[in-house]
């Protein structure tokens, strides 16, 4: 699948936390009904031949509605089952076929990410989240810095929620990355 940054404007990242009782393939059927642009594949837990199993019936329900998968962190798995990108730390490479996410927090770290082939950037957090234990808040002037250092879309991702995504306005982001705004909601295609 072409990169295409107007792609990242709703980026859902899943989590397995908030499926109470309902499959991964149901939730992500109903956020994609609701407008996600650009999913992510995120599991910590699940063994590789699971992770392997679910990501291929992702990635036929994405197909469907020409929305990018994108796995988080396991290039191997990525590779394997041909998905459109992988969203890793600070030093894979995937070659010029796939779209690459980094994570970055300063803007050093997202200049040598552009420079060595990252299609886009993940920054954050940008507000305090319960998704990722270690993510210190990342003050809105080092985003903002960040998306005018580089060239590439750039991602808010962290603790975004409907009350405060106005707060990013002007920072020169593409979109933002959301795990529990969309997942952990009722009606998740409502969100």
């Amino acid at each position: 699948m072409k990169f295409d940054k107007e792609k990242m404007r709703l980026y859902a990242i899943t989590d397995r936390h908030w499926l109470n009782g309902r499959s991964l393939k149901e939730v992500v059927k109903e956020s994609l009904d609701g407008g996600v642009t650009f999913l992510q594949l995120r599991d910590k837990n699940s063994d590789d031949e699971t992770f392997l199993q679910e990501a291929a019936e992702l990635q036929e329900l994405c197909r469907d509605y020409k929305v990018p998968l994108i796995i988080n962190d396991n290039v191997e798995i990525a590779l394997k089952m041909n998905a459109d990108g992988v969203h890793v730390g600070q030093s894979e490479k995937l070659g010029p076929v796939k779209i690459l996410g980094v994570s970055a927090r300063t803007v050093e770290q997202a200049l040598l990410a552009q420079e060595r082939g990252a299609d886009y950037l993940g920054v954050g957090a940008v507000f305090a989240t319960g998704s990722k234990a270690d993510a210190a808040e990342l003050p809105h002037e080092t985003l903002k810095a960040i998306c005018e250092a580089v060239s590439i879309p750039v991602v808010a991702i962290g603790g975004i929620t409907a009350e405060n995504i106005s707060q990013l306005k002007g920072t020169g982001i593409c979109g933002v990355a959301v795990i529990s705004a969309i997942y952990a909601q009722n009606n998740i295609k409502e969100a």
